[in-house]
């Protein structure tokens, strides 16, 4: 995956996360973002938020988690988003997420079409697209030279095969965990037994140049330049699987960046998405030295 330079553009929900413990800030892109930035890298968010204390609490949030506010938008009659999180007896997350909601309704300007060309990388979900506004702006904004990757987030009702196969075929890098994968096999009508052939099947299929699937406290399995890496994953005691996900795609993405190979870069995601299983909530604070120790001491 070629990258032009280290800027780094996450898109779509940003929101609150009504958890059993209580009310903590989420999105997925907005995770991703805050991640990232714990990691060392350079990012930006863009979103919507609405012109309401929620808002100014989230803004305020991300103002004081050292993120670019600039492409955060503020909408005057939809609501900012809250999210209604129920977890488990193994602490594995579900959601109900409300809508319409300000980050349907994130519009195209110039200071967002800047930044997406000065960007190397957008990254972008399946969940911000459910409805057109948003979907435009974000098919707009990937109608440039940065490396594209889609962090797949099917959640009903709004995991409609068309939007989300279209979506798909734009990026370069695809992960999605490994309930997703059955559901494209499904729709396709593939039945594959082993898992590699799935994944091999899947980046044929969507022409994706690196695919990786992570499959909860399993660990993960890439596939990139035809070659399989596969990392059982860090055994912690999990608080809630919130935003798991979004920091195990972080670390890999900052791995990336900062030169290392794929099998490595793999174990540094696997680590970090553990770490912060270990934690409440799924921006919990930590720095890049607590997940190298997790590393070491495994």
């Amino acid at each position: 995956m070629k990258i032009k330079n280290n800027q780094i553009l996450c898109i779509g929900e940003i929101l609150w996360d009504n958890l059993p413990s209580g009310a903590k800030p989420g999105g997925a892109p907005m995770n991703v973002a805050l991640h990232l930035k714990r990691v060392g890298q350079q990012v930006a968010v863009a979103s919507k938020i609405g012109n309401d204390e929620q808002g100014k609490k989230l803004l305020k949030f991300l103002e004081n988690s050292g993120l670019n506010t600039d492409l955060v938008q503020v909408d005057e009659s939809l609501p900012t988003s809250e999210v209604l999180v129920h977890l488990d007896v193994n602490n594995n997350a579900t959601y109900e997420i409300c809508e319409p909601v300000a980050w349907d309704n994130l519009k195209l300007t110039d200071s967002l079409s800047n930044k997406a060309k000065e960007s190397g990388l957008i990254i972008y979900g399946s969940l911000a697209s459910r409805n057109a506004e948003t979907r435009n702006t974000i098919l707009n904004l990937l109608e440039n030279d940065a490396a594209k990757l889609i962090d797949v987030n099917l959640r009903k009702p709004y995991d409609t095969r068309e939007i989300v196969e279209m979506l798909i075929m734009k990026s370069d890098v695809v992960k999605l965990n490994d309930d997703e994968l059955l559901v494209f096999a499904k729709w396709n009508e593939v039945q594959l037994q082993d898992e590699k052939s799935r994944i091999k099947w899947f980046a044929d299929h969507y022409n994706s140049k690196m695919v990786c699937v992570t499959k909860g406290d399993k660990g993960a399995i890439l596939f990139a330049d035809g070659e399989f890496y596969e990392h059982p994953g860090f055994k912690v005691n999990a608080v809630d699987t919130v935003g798991a996900g979004d920091a195990f795609l972080a670390g890999f993405i900052a791995a990336l960046y900062e030169g290392k190979t794929n099998d490595k870069a793999l174990e540094f995601a696997c680590a970090t998405g553990s770490f912060v299983a270990s934690k409440a909530g799924a921006t919990p604070e930590y720095d890049r030295f607590e997940i190298e120790h997790l590393i070491i001491s495994k």
